[in-house]
């Protein structure tokens, strides 16, 4: 995608940090804002910054756990600016430090419930919505570098940015039909507040295993406070939807630690002569599934490619069926 102009987009989390730099940037580039934020203060702020620019923007106060909001949020996207949204980008996170041991049931409750389960609530929300609007569109979900590998202080916050990176993957495989880009944003540090996420934590979750005291914050502020300033990022995201870049991870300095976490798992993998009969028969059964979805494809008008599985219900008017490749590529 590289015309922005009087497109909408709606961004989780999009009233500071992340989520504000990058409500800035596609405004400036000709995007109808929606911010969506649990904080009301900081939409407030936010929105009196879009209006001194005279930029077209909508603030909805919306906690991304919260599905019937977020299905009210939706709609009043429509009602405001007529459509649903071309671009929609999953943002809102939130993240607290502590050992893998110490975790509570309610830290992977509330990190995950906002960092997975946000990017979940928005993806069902709005991809029907869009898929039904036939306006194409891209999305963009905000993982992290933590998303690639485990540490002793992040285990719920790396777990769902892992599973963010893997779901985003799939709708990329599939939206694609439909005219909609995916891709995955993959931070390290940001200049943002996310070191003060724990104020909007939820009373019901608030047990944690964590000791977040002014010692923590003040030192997760100092981290924070060199990290990449969120329009720079935001910038850094725009090329990369015009490229329709997948990964986008505009961080140098992590590449030869990206090199090494999966040459390890490369060099895991078995060799062939492992286990030769195995790999010949799992290779001639998908290969069998393949040929016989194809002659059946040929039959079908819409070339439909079926291997039995992994379809939607029929009365999905909505979805369309895998078809089969272009013979011309």
């Amino acid at each position: 995608m590289k015309d922005f102009k009087d497109k909408i987009l709606f961004v989780t989390g999009g009233a500071s940090g992340a989520g504000l730099g990058q409500a800035k940037v596609f405004s400036e580039a000709g995007c109808k804002v929606v911010i969506a934020d649990i904080r009301q203060d900081h939409l407030d702020q936010a929105l009196a910054y879009f209006r001194a620019k005279g930029a077209p923007a909508h603030g909805i106060r919306l906690d991304v756990t919260d599905r019937a909001a977020y299905a009210a949020a939706a709609d009043e996207v429509e009602e405001v600016f007529g459509s649903p949204p071309q671009l929609l980008f999953n943002t809102a996170g939130v993240n607290a430090f502590g050992p893998p041991e110490a975790s509570t049931y309610e830290d992977y409750d509330w990190i995950m419930g906002v960092c997975l389960g946000g990017v979940i609530n928005g993806m069902v929300t709005f991809v029907p919505r869009m898929i039904k609007a036939g306006k194409g569109g891209y999305i963009v979900s905000t993982a992290s570098m933590g998303g690639f590998w485990g540490t002793p202080t992040t285990a719920p916050y790396s777990a769902a940015k892992a599973a963010v990176i893997n779901l985003m993957e799939s709708y990329r495989l599939s939206l694609k039909k439909y005219g909609i880009g995916v891709s995955v944003l993959c931070p390290a540090a940001i200049n943002s507040n996310i070191h003060r996420a724990t104020e909007t934590r939820p009373a019901h979750l608030a047990n944690s295993g964590y000791l977040m005291d002014d010692r923590a914050v003040d030192t997760l502020r100092t981290i924070y406070e060199a990290g990449m300033d969120p329009v720079d990022l935001a910038k850094w995201l725009k090329k990369g939807i015009e490229e329709e870049k997948f990964y986008i991870i505009p961080y140098p300095e992590e590449r030869e630690a990206l090199e090494r976490h999966f040459q390890e798992i490369l060099d895991s993998v078995l060799p062939y002569e492992a286990d030769p009969e195995g790999v010949r028969k799992r290779k001639e059964v998908m290969q069998m599934l393949a040929e016989r979805a194809r002659q059946e494809a040929e039959k079908d008008p819409d070339h439909v490619f079926d291997i039995g599985f992994g379809r939607a219900r029929p009365d999905l008017d909505w979805v369309k069926p895998n078809t089969l490749p272009d013979k011309k590529n």
